[in-house]
């Protein structure tokens, strides 16, 4: 009778595992996940650099995981068992004080980080003439540590700041997210919900390098601050699926005195005369409001007052976060070009020659940075 059993335990275990793998070859495989935010991993390349260099097996790791079967109903499973028992940290996702949620940070890989700064640095070799600034924002655990759960542990984001900073060369212009915050920590810089900062977040990073520059920066009075959501559930409480989180605000700055801005997207080959996408506010990704979200290239074209113009054109090399602060950028350039830097295969410097671009803002936060191999393509 027991190996009886046994047996129909094993052949049942058996049974469910090919079950799982051949709904795991049935089931579509989707790009991108509503519920985390974030582009899935999409079928690892199989060659010889790829399996010599073990990215091929880390990215068939990934793609099993970002597509397991039914994953998203498993996080949710998982998410209302682990708050059952009053734990305050799920899917990596800290629940902290005053309604934070925040992402688990961890010791980077530091070796990692040295070459994506020489990268940086070997650009900036190549373009001795062009003025560029590299600015980096902490996340909201890195400015907030004291709103975490109790003990929870958090690798201290000043320190991976101050050995980037480090790292860099004198030929770029540094700004620091921890200098531009650190009179305003008690003010909303961050949404409590998601991994960006809010708007206001951005315009305190937009004053820090407008002023930098030497522009007529513009005060927070010469704008009409709006909200146009009051719904937003961000990208760490879809991670972490914490229940009774109440949902953040997004606002737009919309300068009193506007300039028409027209935005051309080179993904799509498509030009739209908003840098807002009111459709999104209606979708999960409501953040994707600003600029419509990820695009590889685009240009933003501006036409301006003369008296207003600061420089003719600019280059930004960004993540996400740019895309609160860029709208502001127009204020004060004509022409605004945009690189994410992840998904953009050209040849960038052949991009600046062809454009006359003498003007570059590198603007990432720290997270993304030090996830970004993307910026080794910098000088492919």
């Amino acid at each position: 009778m027991k190996a009886k059993t046994e047996r129909i335990l094993v052949l049942g275990f058996v049974g469910t595992l090919f079950l799982l793998l051949l709904i795991f070859f049935i089931l579509p495989k989707q790009k991108f996940s509503e519920l985390e935010n974030r582009y899935l991993q999409g079928v690892p390349q199989l060659t010889w650099n790829n399996i010599w260099s073990k990215k091929y097996a880390e990215d068939v790791e990934i793609f099993i995981t970002d597509h397991f079967p039914f994953r998203d109903k498993w996080i949710s499973v998982k998410s209302t068992v682990e708050q059952s028992r009053l734990q305050q940290e799920n899917n990596d996702i800290y629940k902290g004080k005053d309604g934070y949620l925040f992402e688990k940070f961890s010791e980077p890989n530091y070796m990692q980080i040295q070459k994506y700064t020489e990268s940086i640095n070997e650009f900036a070799d190549k373009h001795l003439k062009v003025n560029m600034t590299f600015l980096l924002a902490p996340t909201s655990i890195g400015l907030y540590p004291e709103r975490l759960p109790w003990l929870a542990p958090s690798y201290p984001q000043k320190k991976v700041h101050q050995f980037i900073f480090d790292q860099m060369q004198k030929k770029l212009t540094l700004i620091d997210g921890f200098d531009v915050f650190s009179a305003h920590t008690s003010e909303p810089i961050y949404y409590r919900t998601d991994h960006h900062w809010t708007t206001y977040g951005a315009y305190l990073a937009y004053k820090a390098y407008a002023d930098q520059q030497g522009w007529n920066s513009l005060q927070q009075k010469d704008f009409e601050i709006t909200t146009v959501s009051n719904s937003f559930l961000g990208s760490f409480h879809t991670k972490g699926q914490f229940s009774g989180i109440a949902p953040d605000t997004i606002q737009a700055y919309t300068p009193r005195k506007p300039s028409p801005t027209e935005m051309y997207i080179a993904d799509t080959d498509k030009t739209v005369t908003s840098m807002y996408d009111t459709s999104f506010l209606d979708k999960k990704d409501q953040y994707s409001y600003f600029l419509g979200g990820v695009h590889a290239l685009i240009k933003l074209s501006t036409r301006l007052e003369s008296n207003k113009v600061e420089q003719e054109k600019l280059l930004v090399i960004k993540d996400s976060y740019a895309h609160s602060v860029i709208p502001f950028l127009t204020s004060h350039v004509p022409e605004i070009y945009v690189i994410d830097i992840r998904y953009y295969n050209g040849n960038i410097s052949e991009y600046m020659s062809k454009n006359g671009i003498e003007d570059v803002l590198f603007l990432f936060n720290t997270t993304t940075f030090i996830e970004n191999n993307g910026l080794l393509k910098l000088n492919n």
